[in-house]
Order: C-alpha cells, then sequence, then structure tokens
C-alpha cells in the first residue's frame, strides 16, 4: 500500500504555511473576501430567484452586510472609549475591595501580599506622575542633573510613516475586501468554470461535487454561527444592562466576535465582563449574576440552540478544531484564530475528493479512517476488549446482533485469518487474537437475552424451542469464535445452540450426549479454500449419526467491504473448490453469509443420504519377490 504521507508530502506542507504566514499580507485579505463572499452567496441567490438583477443584489447584499459591520465598530469604539474613561473609578473599586478582603483575611495570606505589593507599586506610580507634572525644572536642586531633550524637525516622510500610514493601511485593507467580494460575487459563475478547468475538466461530477460540497458547508457553517452568535450575545447584552455592569454594548459585541474562536473564546468573553463588574460594584452581587447570567446563556446555546441549528456537520473532529485554531494562529495572529474552523473545512472537503489533499481529511475529519471491521480486528490484535465492547453495545443500539456479526464481526476474524495464513500472524498470535475475540463474544451475551426476548413476543416462546442446532469450528481457533458468533445469532431467533470447539466435535459421543438430540450440526470455516482433510468430518458426523443435517458454513467477506488489498489477501468470494468438495462428500447445505447460515440451519429439511463411494479396481496381489542372482550366489 502506498503511503498517503510521504516527505513531498510533508515538505510542501510546511512550505505552503509558510508562505502563507510570510505573506499574510497578500493572502489575509483575500482568505477574508473569499470567505465573506461564501458566507454572502446564499443570500444574494436568494434575491436572485426573486428577479434581481446579480449587480444590484450584489451591491445590495455587500452594502448592508458592510454597513451593518461598520455601525457596530463604532459602536465599539464608543464603548471603548468610556471604558478608557471609567479606569481611575474602576482601579479606585478594585483597591478598596482587596483592602476590605486583606482586613478581613489578614495580611499574612498571599492575597494580602500581593495586595500589599499592589498598591505600593500604584503609590510610588502616582508619585512619580505627580513629580513629572509639578512642572519644568523648578524643584530641582543645586547640582542636580538637568534632562536635556534634542527635537529634530520632523520631516514629512517620517510623520506619513508615524501618523499617516497607521491610520491609512487598515482602511485601505478594508476597502480592498469590499472591492474583491464585490467582485468575487458578480464573477462567481466564471470563478467557477476556472476552477474547475484547474483542478481538472475531464471529471466535471467531482469537481462539482467539490465546489458544492465546500461551499455548502462553509456558506452554512459562517450563517449559522453567526447566527448563534448573535442569540447569544443579544441575550448576554440584555442581561448585563438589567444587572447593570458597565458598557454592556461592548461586551455584547465582543462576545459575537469571540464566539467564533473555537472553545476558549467564549472564557474569554465572559472573563472581561466578569472583571469590570468585580471592579465597578462595591459588593459581590454584580459579579455573582454576571457569572450565573453566562452559565445560563452558555448552557441554552449550546444543549437547545445549537443542535437544532447545526443540521449538518463541519466535518472536523474536536481535536483537529484545536490543532487548526494553534496552527492557523501562527500563520495569521489572531485573524487566524477566528478564521481556522471554516480554513480547515476548506481543507477537509478538498481531502475527501482529491487524493493530493487526503492528508487533510484523515488529520482533521470527523469520519472514522478505519472500517468497523478493520477497527475491531486492530483492537482485537492488541488485546483491548473494553473498546471493542462499547463500540459495539453502540452499534446494536441501531442493528440487530447478525447483522453486527456479519458486516463486522466475521469481517474481522476474516482479516485475522487472511493474516495468519500469509504467515503475519504468529502462532501465539493467533491465540491471542482468538482469546480476545472470545471475550468480546460473551460480553455480548446480553444482547442475546434481550432479542431473544423481543423475538418471543413477536412469535412465541414455542416457535424455535424444539430446534437444536450444534455449532462448531471447522479447523482453526479462529473457526471456533465464528462458530460462537452463529450460535449467538441463532439463540437470538430463539434456537437452542450448543457451540463446540473442533476437538470436541470430533469425538461424535459428544453430538450423542445432548438432550433431546440435534436436528443440524454447522462447521464454520473462515478459510475461504479449507484443506479436504479439515471437510471430511462432515462424512465422519453423519456416518455416525445419519438423522442429522450437517451443513458447512465457509464465511466470505461482503462484497461491500471487499476491496483491492483484501482480494490480494484472499478475501474476495469463496472458490468452487470447496464448493464442490463439501457437496461430493455429502454436505447437506453450504452458507456463505450469517442469513444463509441461519436460514439453512432453522429449515426443517430432510438430511441427505450420504453418496455411493466409487468401486476402486481390485487389489493386486501381493506375491514374493524372486531371488536375484545374487542373492542367490
Amino acid at each position: 500500500m502506498a503511503r498517503r504521507v510521504n516527505w513531498a508530502t510533508a515538505i510542501s506542507i510546511c512550505l505552503a504555511a509558510a508562505i502563507l504566514h510570510f505573506g499574510s499580507e497578500v493572502f489575509l485579505p483575500l482568505a477574508i473576501a473569499t470567505l465573506i463572499a461564501f458566507a454572502l452567496s446564499p443570500l444574494i441567490s436568494a434575491l436572485r430567484r426573486r428577479g434581481m438583477p446579480r449587480i444590484l443584489a450584489v451591491l445590495t447584499t455587500v452594502a448592508v452586510a458592510f454597513t451593518c459591520v461598520g455601525g457596530l465598530l463604532a459602536v465599539m469604539g464608543t464603548q471603548v472609549g468610556l471604558v478608557v474613561q471609567s479606569l481611575p473609578t474602576y482601579q479606585s473599586n478594585i483597591l478598596s475591595k482587596l483592602d476590605a478582603w486583606t482586613e478581613a483575611q489578614g495580611s499574612s495570606n498571599l492575597l494580602g501580599k500581593f495586595v500589599d505589593m499592589a498598591s505600593r507599586i500604584n503609590t510610588e506610580i502616582s508619585e512619580a506622575l505627580e513629580a513629572g507634572s509639578s512642572g519644568g525644572g523648578a524643584g530641582l536642586g543645586v547640582g542636580q542633573p538637568v534632562t536635556v531633550a534634542v527635537v529634530e524637525d520632523q520631516s514629512i516622510w517620517s510623520l506619513l510613516q508615524d501618523v499617516v500610514f497607521p491610520v491609512i493601511s487598515p482602511l485601505v485593507t478594508v476597502g480592498l475586501i469590499i472591492v474583491v467580494v464585490i467582485f468575487m460575487l458578480m464573477e462567481r459563475d466564471d470563478i467557477r468554470d476556472r476552477f474547475i478547468r484547474l483542478i481538472g475538466a475531464n471529471d466535471l461530477h467531482r469537481t462539482t461535487e467539490i465546489l458544492e460540497d465546500a461551499g455548502s458547508r462553509v456558506a452554512s457553517y459562517l450563517l449559522i454561527q453567526i447566527l448563534v452568535n448573535v442569540i447569544y450575545a443579544v441575550p448576554i447584552g440584555l442581561g448585563l444592562w438589567i444587572i447593570g455592569v458597565p458598557n454592556p454594548a461592548l461586551w455584547a459585541f465582543l462576545t459575537l466576535i469571540l464566539r467564533f474562536v473555537p472553545y476558549i473564546g467564549p472564557i474569554i468573553a465572559a472573563t472581561l465582563p466578569l472583571i469590570v463588574a468585580f471592579a465597578a460594584s462595591p459588593d459581590w452581587s454584580m459579579v455573582l449574576w454576571t457569572a450565573a447570567l453566562f452559565m445560563v446563556v452558555e448552557l441554552i446555546t449550546s444543549n437547545f440552540i445549537e443542535p437544532r441549528l447545526y443540521g449538518s456537520r463541519t466535518g472536523l473532529s474536536p481535536l483537529a478544531v484545536i490543532i487548526a485554531a494553534i496552527v492557523w494562529t501562527w500563520i495569521w495572529g489572531p485573524m487566524g484564530l477566528i478564521l481556522s474552523t471554516p480554513m480547515t473545512v476548506c481543507l477537509v472537503v478538498l481531502g475527501r475528493y482529491l487524493p493530493q489533499f487526503e492528508v487533510f481529511d484523515i488529520l482533521f475529519g470527523d469520519e472514522p479512517v478505519l472500517a468497523a471491521h478493520s477497527r475491531l480486528y486492530q483492537r482485537l490484535l492488541s488485546g483491548d476488549t473494553v473498546e471493542s465492547v462499547t463500540r459495539a453495545e453502540e452499534a446494536l443500539e441501531k442493528e440487530f446482533l447478525a447483522d453486527f456479526y456479519q458486516t463486522v464481526g466475521l469481517p474481522a476474524l476474516l482479516l485475522a485469518q487472511a493474516d495468519y495464513d500469509r504467515g503475519v500472524l504468529t502462532q501465539a498470535q493467533e491465540l491471542g487474537i482468538a482469546g480476545s475475540a472470545r471475550r468480546f463474544v460473551r460480553a455480548l451475551e446480553p444482547v442475546v437475552v434481550e432479542e431473544r426476548a423481543e423475538s418471543d413476543l413477536e412469535t412465541g416462546p414455542e416457535s424455535q424451542e424444539a430446534i437444536r442446532i450444534i455449532v462448531a469450528g471447522g479447523r482453526s481457533n479462529l473457526d471456533d469464535v465464528a462458530a460462537q458468533m452463529l450460535a449467538q445469532a441463532l439463540a437470538a431467533q430463539g434456537a437452542t445452540v450448543t457451540a463446540l470447539r473442533r476437538a470436541d466435535l470430533i469425538a461424535t459421543s459428544a453430538l450423542r450426549d445432548e438432550d433431546p438430540p440435534p436436528r443440524c450440526v454447522v462447521l464454520n470455516f473462515l478459510d475461504p479454500n479449507p484443506a479436504r482433510a479439515s471437510l471430511l468430518i462432515v462424512r465422519r458426523i453423519k456416518r455416525a449419526m445419519p438423522e442429522l443435517r450437517v451443513g458447512a458454513v465457509i464465511w466470505a467477506m461482503p462484497d461491500s467491504l471487499v476491496d483491492a488489498s483484501s482480494r490480494g489477501r484472499g478475501q474476495g468470494r469463496t472458490g468452487a473448490t470447496a464448493k464442490s468438495e463439501l457437496e461430493s462428500i455429502g454436505t447437506d447445505f453450504i452458507a456463505t453469509t450469517m442469513d444463509e447460515a441461519m436460514s439453512m440451519a432453522l429449515a426443517d429439511e430432510a438430511p441427505k443420504q450420504l453418496p455411493q463411494p466409487q468401486k476402486r479396481p481390485p487389489r493386486q496381489p501381493v506375491r514374493p519377490r524372486p531371488k536375484v542372482a545374487a542373492e542367490q550366489a
């Protein structure tokens, strides 16, 4: 199997990250414009469906969107100015509250020492400021050094660099973003066609899927996230206004923005109002009410609003969201932290359709990268039955035990058998996997009881009670485990089943000791082409007990799970050789799937007669060997 991550891929990813980092002045505005265009595209499509021309729809949508953003920024700037004016009041409130706490608790603890240190620093800073503002050198003594500052005439170019450019640069960037958004939305069809041509015009179906999936995921994520943040921020602002926290509009706006930051954003959004409440109130009531407000709104939003609004997932695992936030923050700073989730969503969507980006889907996607049967085989190989049972119980909430064994349990054993036949697994590893699989099957016994109770309610407890079946492994230890899985599936249907190992089945007396006698014996083979010596036990059982039906199940990997690698490991469909040999020795039925095995084992049919042995030519009589001349001499 070819490596999905090699040195070339790793170097390409690192080089691309470095280019984005050092070229942030170019790529960051383009990324912001692209995401804004994704978010506004559904609104423009809605206006177009109502008959509005494209240019008018684009200009209207962009104007409304950026007007709202500009209004919010203006409100935020005003509120920040009010906070700066209130800082001296907050400082005195904090110090008085800490002094009261120190007097109540004593100054010997850590908090008291911290308060003393803060008070001394504050006193020294205040004295220094007063001394500096007392005026010139009037208070200087004789012989004290005088500080002389050399003031040079500042050139126009220096003035532009220090004052004008820092103010104009953000405005120019915002203007460029608006222009790029407008042209992206107006030429959306042309950009789509160029992207199709760039990726591959020969595969229009896949390229269209990429564009539709990426566009819908990113647009839905941005719009729903904005809606959720607004629903979250409005109650916060109203609640802070009712509580009396200063500047509630500022904290509501910051809450709306910070909730774009995954996981830590809501915590930071709650911390700032709590500090202001602590500084502005003479007691602790405002702090407690503020903390309660954020807790209630967060619980309601996380448990009721978000699950209803997020109809489709972003496609990222929770760990991927954190890692993406760290990486994009390094690349683009605070804006990268806000843009981390939508940018990573785009990479994951590309990875699901393009092999060149598959590494992103594997690392950051929320879908399992291993099939359920492969994951079960890996867990059995490591001896971890706890996780295997947990995942099986989750799957069994939606499907029956027989279906789970057909799609997960038996394919996992088939992978193990194929590796053992290829010599990849040692004898000790094969025994270890068989032991782990037995513990796994025994842990699912309560599921058998539940399904059997449901079966008895539907068909009556006497429906399958008279059917007694024996299942056994055909050759290996893994075959014995497959027999236990089939036994549980039959027991869940109401049959009375006994699971035996092949070593116990060789002595046919074990079959005669069953009371009542069994109606059917089913042998299980995971090897797609078992040796004839392993199959001859069918004839031995039928000769000892002709009234028994003896069937064989040569388990085959389901077609939906067979890929190129498993075919190469001998996991394709069972060949005709084993079937023909089983038929030649008188097997009553041959199955390859769980449904076939259960149906044939429960069938009320008469056993087949053993075929008549072929007549062999008479053996030539043995004659004494004549003595040669040397022996006679």
